[in-house]
C-alpha cells in the first residue's frame, strides 16, 4: 500500500506550509494512517508504559501498536524483554489480558512453552529433527529511560536513543520512577486522529478557556504570550514571572535537579523536550489545591516545591514529574478516526492509600483535563473532515511547539517516503 501511496504522499509532504496546520488528508485518510503506522509507529521509539507496570519477575503486559500485539515482561533476573505476542507454532495469541503474572509463556492451543526472554523451552511431538532454538518468539527492541519504557518495531531502531537517555536521565532519575507504584490507569478513546491528540497537547493556548482544574497550578506565561498585546501591568507580571523562573532554575540546579529547558523536538530522529517549571499558588503539585497529593515524596526528595518537570517525546508521549507523584501519557493510534490516550498515575511504592494519598484527589486534575481535551480533539477532527476545512495558522507566540511536532512529523515522513 505504501508503494501506491508514495507519490501522492510525497506531493502532500512537499507542499506543507510551515506555520500552518496540516492538510485534511493527514488527519482523515485511512491510507495516510496506514503510512503513519508503518513509518512513524513502526520505525521509531514508542512510549508504552513504565517499569512499575511489570514490577516483579513474571509480570507481563500487552500493548497494541497498530496490528502488532507486543508483550513486555520482567524475567527472573529483573531484566525486561519485549516480544511479539504470537506463538511460533500456529500463530495463536499467547497472552490475552492487558496484564498478567506468569511462570513461563504457555500457548493455550498446543502448550508450546516459552521463557520470558522468548526462548522456546518445550514443544511436544515435533520430531527428532526439530530445532527449538530456531523457534523462539520474535523479539522487539525495548529500552528503559529512568523507568519509562519504549519499544521499537524496526529491525534497526533509531540510534539516538542513547543521546536522549544521556541528556534526560539526570532530569528524571531523582524522581526514582522504578521505585514507584502504579495506583491508577485511565484509558480514553478519543474521536480523532492521533496527530490531533498530540497537537492539542503541545500547546496551552486553549487552557484558560477549557481547563479550570489545570490552570489552578500552572502559570499562563509558561506556555507562551504575545508581548505586543500586553499592557504595562501584564508586562510587569511577566517580568516578575521570568525572574522567578530564573531564580528557581538556579536554586533547583544547585540542589542537583536539572531544570533548564532542553529542546530537541524537531531536530532529531528521536525528538524530545524537557523543562522544570514553577507552579502557582502553593506550588507543590498539579492538584486542585496545588498541594502534594501524596505525603510520601519520591526517591530521596525532601522539598515538596520542586516544580513540574515536563518531559515530551516524539511521536507519542508526555509526562509530568513532581515531588510527590508522576503522571505519564501514551498516545496509541487505533484507526484514522480514533486514538487511545492512556494515562497512568504513580506514587512512591511505600505510600499508603488513604493515609499518604487519596486516589480521587491524585487523579482529579488530569482526569478532568483529559476529558475536556478529548472533546476538543473530537471537534477538531470533525472539522478536518468537512469540505470547508483549510489549514489554519499556528500562533507564533503560543503554538510554537505544535509547529515543532508538525515539523518533526513531516520531516520524518519525507525522509522515509523518499
Amino acid at each position: 500500500m505504501l508503494d501506491a501511496l508514495r507519490s501522492p504522499l510525497a506531493t502532500l509532504l512537499a507542499r506543507r506550509r510551515q506555520g500552518y496546520t496540516l492538510e485534511a488528508p493527514f488527519y482523515t485518510s485511512p491510507e495516510i494512517f496506514g503510512a503513519d503506522l508503518d513509518l512513524i509507529f513502526g520505525r521509531h521509539w514508542i512510549f508504552v508504559g513504565v517499569e512499575p507496570d511489570i514490577a516483579e519477575p513474571g509480570d507481563v503486559m500487552v500493548v497494541q501498536i497498530g496490528e502488532n500485539s507486543i508483550l513486555i515482561g520482567r524475567d527472573d533476573d529483573m531484566s525486561i524483554h519485549a516480544l511479539h505476542n504470537v506463538c511460533r507454532h500456529r500463530g495463536a495469541k499467547l497472552v490475552t489480558e492487558e496484564k498478567a503474572t506468569v511462570g513461563n509463556l504457555v500457548c493455550r492451543y498446543h502448550a508450546w512453552t516459552y521463557g520470558l526472554d522468548g526462548r522456546l523451552l518445550h514443544a511436544e511431538h515435533m520430531g527428532d529433527g526439530f530445532d527449538a532454538g530456531c523457534h523462539g518468539l520474535q523479539r522487539v527492541h525495548v529500552r528503559s529511560l529512568a523507568g519509562l519504557l519504549f519499544v521499537c518495531l524496526a529491525e534497526e531502531p533509531p540510534a539516538d536513543f542513547d543521546a536522549m537517555a544521556a541528556a534526560m536521565t539526570p532530569y528524571l532519575a531523582p524522581h526514582d520512577l522504578p521505585n514507584c507504584k502504579l495506583v491508577k490507569q485511565i484509558d480514553i478513546i478519543e474521536e480523532g486522529n492521533w496527530k490531533l491528540t498530540m497537537e492539542n497537547n503541545r500547546e496551552c493556548y486553549h487552557c484558560a478557556m477549557n481547563h479550570p482544574e489545570l490552570t489552578t497550578s500552572i502559570f499562563e506565561y509558561g506556555f507562551g504570550y504575545a508581548p505586543e498585546q500586553m499592557d504595562e501591568q501584564k508586562r510587569a507580571q511577566f517580568r516578575a514571572y521570568d525572574g522567578m523562573v530564573k531564580d528557581l532554575h538556579a536554586k533547583w540546579e544547585a540542589a542537583g535537579l536539572p531544570a533548564r529547558e532542553i529542546d530537541h523536538l524537531d531536530d532529531r530522529v528521536t525528538g524530545f523536550r524537557a523543562e522544570r517549571m514553577p507552579m502557582d499558588q502553593a506550588g507543590e503539585s498539579q492538584t486542585l489545591d496545588t498541594r502534594v497529593a501524596s505525603r510520601k515524596l519520591l526517591g530521596q526528595l525532601a522539598d515538596a516545591k520542586l516544580g513540574d518537570l515536563s518531559f515530551w517525546t516524539q511521536p507519542n508521549s508526555w509526562h509530568h514529574f513532581m515531588s510527590d507523584h508522576i503522571v505519564t501519557f501514551a498516545v496509541l493510534p487505533i484507526d484514522a478516526d480514533h486514538t487511545l490516550l492512556r494515562t497512568k498515575w504513580l506514587v512512591h511504592k511505600d505510600a499508603v492509600a488513604g493515609v499518604d494519598y487519596d486516589v480521587d484527589n491524585l487523579v482529579a486534575v488530569w482526569d478532568a483535563t483529559n476529558r475536556q481535551d478529548s472533546e476538543l480533539v473530537g471537534l477538531a477532527h470533525a472539522g478536518a473532515k468537512m469540505p470547508g476545512y483549510l489549514p489554519g495558522p499556528y500562533s507564533p507566540h503560543t503554538e510554537m511547539l505544535v509547529e515543532k511536532f508538525s515539523n518533526w512529523y513531516i520531516g520524518r515522513m519525507a525522509a522515509l517516503v523518499g
